[in-house]
């Protein structure tokens, strides 16, 4: 029985937002301080929001407990999502007292 080897350290596609959760060592831990921009982690969700702004009241509650924060706050009040670091947790939708976020299978 052979042994598999695991990573030891971030391979360069996580960086780059081409890396799925398959190609992430055990524990997948961030070890660099300040770097958690360079990792592009929207590549690991099922799900995406798709946010409809002709319902939206903007009440901002979804920017308020992203947890990533990958919900851009605009001048307008209005938000933008930045898929990149979403990783599709649906909270964001979950909180939306008018259903201006939907979550839909990522394709």
């Amino acid at each position: 029985m052979s042994e598999k080897k695991f990573k030891s350290k971030m391979p360069e596609e996580v960086y780059t937002g081409r890396a799925g959760w398959r190609d992430l060592p055990i524990a997948a831990m961030i070890v660099e301080p300040g770097s958690s921009m360079r990792y592009k982690t929207g590549a690991w969700r099922a799900l995406k929001p798709v946010y409809y702004i002709d319902k939206c009241k903007r009440c901002l509650l979804c920017w308020i407990y992203c947890p990533e924060p990958s919900i851009i706050r605009k001048e307008d009040d209005t938000i933008e999502i930045n898929y990149d670091y979403c990783k599709g947790c649906g909270i964001c939708a979950e909180v939306c007292p008018v259903g201006a976020i939907k979550m839909v299978r990522e394709v």
